[in-house]
């Protein structure tokens, strides 16, 4: 097993390990233990938010870990009602503040709120300000189409880092993953093992992704897991990947995917399961 997961480049030339943990829909009381272990494992990213409820947790789980906060690459997200410039400003303050840090890595837009979108311009600008004053090392989006990335990067100065989207075998997004691209946008995936496809109210229920036979195949070839071949596949394409888990086991497992590759053909016989579906909110649909 790594000790530490290797780091992709973002467009400002910071650091950010590829891999990191995710805590969405981890009950506050589990999230400290789970940060804690994850560092432990050799995690060197967590990524939280606002609207999960448990960044004090997170916070937590980094100081009882005995990790250097230099070591760690944190990660928020400002939730659409802190919208707005002055508050995207105070909702800054109050996740550093929760998280017990000076400096948040990376600070993202959670979702782009189409309908009212002036709002997001102006969130989107009080995060190029704390760019500026070094409040945050990187700043990015989270769930932004491409037709939402065309205008922001219109209206504003500094291209995000990050476009983090729901991204599996069942739902690629390529087109978002292009649009990435082409802006110099790191991609990373959440629910990047397919863990996270039902969403009461939301999506049509995509199946399991981690009982598909074809990733099965791939995962007794390597005699690894499925969910150790989906984050081989992310990170082999140069995506981050944020797998949730509160499970120790399961932690060291979704860490513990450096020692083999995937081939060309295994890899896109991945990519040939997405269904176009997503299991997540519509960006389109969040107010």
């Amino acid at each position: 097993m790594a000790s530490t997961a290797p780091t992709l480049t973002l467009n400002n030339g910071v650091q950010i390990p590829a891999l990191g943990l995710g805590v969405f829909q981890s009950p506050p009381e589990q999230t400290a233990n789970a940060v804690a272990e994850a560092l432990r494992v050799g995690y060197r990213h967590i990524d939280t938010a606002a609207a999960y409820g448990n960044e004090r947790e997170v916070g937590e789980g980094l100081r009882r870990s005995g990790i250097s906060r230099e070591e760690v690459f944190v990660e928020t997200k400002v939730w659409i009602s802190d919208y707005g410039y002055e508050s995207t400003l105070k909702a800054f303050e109050t996740s550093a503040g929760k998280l017990g840090v000076n400096v948040i890595d990376l600070l993202i837009l959670h979702q782009p709120v189409p309908n009212r979108f002036s709002d997001t311009l102006d969130a989107y600008r009080a995060l190029e300000k704390l760019l500026a004053d070094g409040r945050v090392r990187a700043i990015g989006v989270s769930n932004f189409m491409p037709q939402h990335l065309e205008r922001l990067l219109a209206e504003t100065e500094i291209v995000p880092a990050v476009n983090q989207v729901e991204l599996h075998p069942y739902f690629t997004q390529p087109e978002v993953q292009r649009a990435n691209a082409d802006a110099g946008i790191l991609t990373q995936a959440w629910s990047p093992i397919g863990g996270i496809t039902v969403y009461p109210g939301w999506g049509n229920g995509l199946g399991n992704v981690l009982q598909d036979p074809t990733i099965a195949q791939i995962a007794t070839t390597h005699q690894r897991s499925a969910a150790q071949v989906m984050l081989r596949w992310h990170l082999q394409q140069g995506r981050s990947a944020i797998p949730k888990s509160v499970n120790p086991s399961r932690i060291a497992e979704n860490f513990d995917v450096f020692g083999f590759s995937l081939s060309e053909d295994e890899i896109a016989q991945i990519d040939a399961l997405n269904t176009g579906v997503r299991g997540g909110p519509d960006p389109e649909a969040v107010r």
